[in-house]
């Protein structure tokens, strides 16, 4: 209004405040500091294109006939049956009929529906939203327990090294928020007991974040994902600063804390807010380049058929959808050659550093990206940090592992700690090559030392298997549904002309009628294992213990799994809830893929044309699929999935230890080994 009068009464008005003011994503354009309210602003400006919100939901409908878990999650088994009861396609009936007043809405809508599963597997990424702008505290948490036993959030002690160097350029808007004597004193706050948040308990704030974060069946570690921890990348040890003090989206403009400051018998009461920060790599000045740079299809995220001599055919190691997972760029022949197990995460791997003071020193010989290897100072305990199964280079990947076991062998160790803190999978094979070198040759390591699988077998994965076996559209062996991929329950490979998918075998799962594939054997021996294995174990297993925040997932947690409930190793969890049952791993799938990829084999087979095939997705979205689910070990009929998996110990953290790797893995010997 009061534009439209100024420029009524001929006053000078220059243009760009013009288009600013009514363009509201000319308003944050090329800028890497902005509101929350203002990145809404521009969200919420993005009205429904009912084009493209049908073209998503028959994309997500018609994708899920491969996710084999769509009707389990109706209503998951016990323990889980509170944590996952979603019915996706009752919600996506009711998307379907539903108006927004946004498209950003809409997107809202879809997530946290998808989210509802806790699996990190099958979610929905829309680019358009998700992590072009995140949401940013200076203020990390951790959850403490003091020596009486009682146990608090606490603004992380190192919160202020890490907010100084990983926001050098934003650190004065906070020390500025700051009330009274505490303004410019943000370091002050590190270490501080938190009694409220926003006028609440603070659990309050913690199980509203579990309700809507996904990935994970545990309550535990769901809870978990609100609090700082670490992670070791392939760049260096990371800093993971957790759902408090980082968001995907711009959903909250500010906190209110209620504080106890170290050392200090008062309270106080402080706001800060959160500021977001652009991460997009395309920035764009107005609503019509925000849409063109950002929220269109771009290559990867449809499918190709790998047969046309113009295809361009992007590795999955590049599509879009590597954005959102551990995977670092590979040679398109390894990308489609070694099969992967990995979570989508809303929040991309993070770049925020740990601490120095905070980071391993001293790592011995072996050590490779993600895989790292320690010597404790008791001589015999020795270490390996796997904060991923990725790597650019699978074969140098797996050699390492067993150079860095060898070497902590022949330095003197005789037990073992493999921390898997956020480590959300990879290579399936190198799980099991992990698995299979630390125990030796045995009847739960050879042949398979993983899980048998199933995969979901409907009409339209029947059809594509007939193609390539009756046509041979896949003479390169690029294909998921290629037979000559898999062995049997026996683990004898199929033939070429075998359709592995017929006859399919017939389930009722929650009152639904499903069909899944026939039970596949061991994927990975002796092809998939680039150096001959040690003949005998490197560790008793009884001696190893795998540690985590809970967040192990995909071939994290086939690991986990196979070498708890198969070898008696022991488990840790770090920093969970008292009282609240803490699971060492979760979101266990057998393979994961996605809708790029799908289409890829639907493409290839030359099925694009058919009814039950998903159209080319029309957004820069990812859709997430568990396309193969594991048997489980103490239940081998039902999937591992929804099995328990409770941690032996939950290692209460104190400011001695939290975020400290070196001092979290001797408090963990001194307790367990």
């Amino acid at each position: 209004m009061l534009l439209g009068t100024l420029i009524g009464l001929g006053v000078g008005v220059n243009a760009s405040v013009i288009t600013r003011a009514t363009d509201p994503c000319a308003a944050i354009g090329g800028q890497k500091w902005v509101s929350p309210t203002a990145v809404r602003d521009c969200f919420t400006s993005i009205k429904v294109n009912e084009t493209l919100k049908a073209n998503i939901i028959e994309v997500m409908s018609k994708s899920l006939a491969f996710h084999t878990s769509v009707n389990y999650q109706i209503k998951a088994p016990e323990p889980f049956t509170q944590a996952v009861h979603e019915d996706l396609f009752a919600d996506l009936a009711r998307i379907t009929k539903q108006t927004y007043p946004s498209d950003y809405d809409l997107h809202i809508d879809l997530s946290r529906t998808f989210k509802r599963l806790n699996d990190g597997h099958c979610v929905w990424i829309n680019s358009c939203y998700v992590s072009l702008f995140i949401n940013y505290l200076p203020i990390p948490l951790v959850l403490l327990t003091d020596s009486s036993g009682n146990q608090a959030p606490h603004i992380a002690p190192e919160a202020f090294a890490v907010a100084s160097a990983e926001f050098p350029d934003e650190i004065s808007v906070w020390q500025n928020a700051l009330p009274g004597n505490l303004k410019g004193k943000l370091e002050s706050l590190s270490g501080a007991k938190v009694l409220s948040i926003n006028g609440k308990d603070p659990n309050v704030a913690i199980d509203a974040n579990a309700l809507i974060t996904g990935s994970f069946q545990g309550i535990g570690t769901r809870q978990n994902t609100f609090f700082s921890s670490y992670q070791v990348g392939a760049g260096g040890w990371n800093y993971i600063l957790g759902n408090f003090a980082q968001q995907s989206l711009p959903l909250a403009d500010q906190v209110v804390l209620r504080i106890q400051r170290t050392g200090s018998p008062s309270t106080d009461t402080i706001t800060l807010p959160y500021r977001s920060r652009f991460m997009g790599a395309k920035n764009f000045t107005d609503t019509a380049s925000f849409l063109a740079n950002n929220c269109r299809a771009v290559p990867g995220t449809n499918g190709v058929d790998l047969n046309a001599p113009t295809a361009a055919d992007v590795s999955p190691a590049k599509s879009p959808a590597a954005h959102f997972q551990q995977q670092p760029a590979i040679s398109p022949g390894d990308a489609r050659k070694q099969l992967l197990n990995v979570i989508l995460d809303s929040a991309p791997l993070s770049d925020v550093v740990l601490p120095p003071p905070l980071v391993p020193q001293r790592p011995v010989n072996g050590s490779r990206t993600s895989a790292q290897f320690f010597l404790l100072d008791d001589n015999k305990t020795g270490v390996l940090a796997l904060g991923s199964f990725s790597d650019n280079d699978y074969n140098a990947f797996l050699g390492s592992m067993l150079d860095g076991l060898l070497t902590l062998k022949s330095l003197g160790a005789t037990q073992l700690v493999v921390d898997v803190s956020n480590n959300g999978g990879g290579f399936i094979c190198a799980a099991h090559w992990l698995h299979r070198i630390i125990v030796g040759p045995k009847s739960t390591s050879v042949p398979q030392a993983g899980l048998n699988t199933t995969t979901r077998d409907g009409p339209l994965a029947q059809q594509i298997v007939q193609q390539i076996v009756t046509k041979n559209l896949d003479p390169n062996l690029q294909l998921l549904y290629n037979p000559q991929q898999w062995r049997d329950a026996s683990d004898n490979f199929f033939a070429a002309t075998d359709n592995w998918l017929v006859p399919p075998v017939p389930k009722v799962i929650n009152g639904h009628d499903d069909a899944f594939s026939q039970q596949l054997g061991q994927e990975c021996q002796p092809e998939g294992f680039p150096v001959t294995p040690p003949s005998e174990a490197l560790f008793d297993p009884s001696k190893v213990v795998v540690v985590s925040n809970g967040r192990c997932a995909s071939s994290c947690a086939l690991f986990s799994v196979t070498m708890s409930k198969e070898e008696g190793a022991k488990t840790v969890v770090l920093g969970g809830r008292k009282g609240v049952q803490q699971q060492y791993c979760g979101t266990v799938g057998g393979e994961s893929t996605d809708f790029s990829t799908i289409d890829t084999e639907i493409k290839t087979a030359q099925l694009k044309n058919s009814s039950l095939a998903p159209p080319d997705l029309l957004v820069n979205g990812v859709q997430g699929i568990t396309w193969r689910l594991g048997f489980g070990i103490e239940d081998p009929t039902q999937p591992e999935e929804w099995q328990n998996r409770p941690a032996d110990l939950n290692l209460l953290l104190s400011p001695e230890i939290v975020n400290n790797p070196f001092a979290t893995w001797k408090a963990i010997v001194a307790q367990l080994l």
